[in-house]
């Protein structure tokens, strides 16, 4: 007997933490591993903070707050009161129960711990049992280049609230990082059935993990379906600055772009039932693409997103035999 097929999801923040949910329910921990951006990844009051890989274990925990869309929930705000009062700096919110996630993190590498392990660690007090992998061990810290001059990345998304107008993107120091040894492992396993790119940013949650030396070679020398899930829908962002950064980067806000953005890595391609036109463009451009809703209100939302994806992969593997 076969094994059960496997899947890896490259995610960054909010949109691909709600995908990441749906396949968590669909997927048990043998068949669905997460390789998660952090080139958000920054340093604040001494304290290393990894907003894209908390993004996704408070939402796989059932820990996510989802009413500020961000964060944990039932938070309170006590220490980030207290330093505004005292005049520190407190343009990046911590709440008093994700502040513990960030202190303990930050003991361990200073105490050389590797991140991929403390990673898991957090994830396994909260009861996540799912991989979820960093994309590398190493620091590579994504600069926005801007009309304004070059602003590391949460500045430029929280303090300056994205407000200048974007002119391209620095991973500083991907070069010297390395892809992650169980995620080398993952990528070669036979059982292993499709790819995901998430609807996270492509500008700044997903070129970060293409950038890793080695990262994009390993996804297409997999021989396996690289699917990837439009974050515009109708010419929209559902989440973030992306339609705004491709607008200023004078690239047209739509799903068509996003898709030749990814270029040939893209085996397959999911768009909003709202772009069905494009479905003709895609196919003509050689890619492969299928319409359905693709906007996470609900968790029902993220199940039926999750299954279509899944069921897609598989029909592209099947045509390729």
């Amino acid at each position: 007997m076969s094994a059960p097929p496997t899947y890896l999801a490259l995610t960054g923040g909010v949109g691909g933490a709600k995908l990441g949910v749906g396949l968590a329910q669909i997927l048990p921990p043998s068949q669905l591993a997460f390789l998660v951006n952090t080139g958000d990844d920054f340093t604040h009051l001494g304290l290393h903070i990894s907003p894209d890989l908390d993004t996704l274990m408070y939402a796989l925990a059932g820990e996510a707050n989802v009413e500020l869309g961000w964060g944990r929930r039932a938070e309170s705000w006590r220490f980030i009161e207290t330093l505004r009062a005292l005049g520190g700096e407190s343009w990046f919110n911590l709440g008093d129960r994700d502040l513990a996630v960030h202190v303990l993190r930050s003991e361990r590498l200073r105490a050389g711990e590797r991140l991929s392990r403390i990673t898991q660690q957090l994830n396994a007090a909260l009861g996540t049992q799912h991989a979820v992998w960093p994309m590398c061990e190493e620091a590579v810290p994504t600069i926005v280049h801007t009309v304004e001059g070059p602003l590391a990345f949460q500045h430029y998304f929280v303090r300056d609230r994205c407000a200048p107008a974007v002119t391209g993107f620095e991973f500083r120091d991907a070069a010297a990082a390395r892809p992650l040894p169980q995620l080398l492992d993952w990528l070669a396993d036979p059982a292993l059935a499709g790819i995901f790119l998430c609807p996270s940013n492509p500008y700044v949650s997903i070129d970060p993990i293409l950038a890793i030396p080695g990262v994009r070679t390993a996804l297409r020398a997999s021989g396996v379906p690289i699917v990837a899930v439009s974050p515009i829908v109708a010419g929209l962002a559902i989440k973030g600055p992306t339609a705004k950064m491709m607008a200023e980067l004078e690239v047209p806000a739509s799903a068509l772009a996003v898709a030749q953005h990814y270029g040939d890595l893209l085996t397959g391609y999911v768009v909003d039932e709202q772009d069905q036109a494009l479905l003709g463009p895609l196919r003509e451009s050689g890619c492969a693409a299928i319409a359905t809703p693709s906007v996470m209100l609900t968790l029902a939302d993220k199940i039926h997103l999750a299954g279509v994806i899944c069921q897609f992969a598989d029909d592209l593997r099947s045509a390729a035999k």
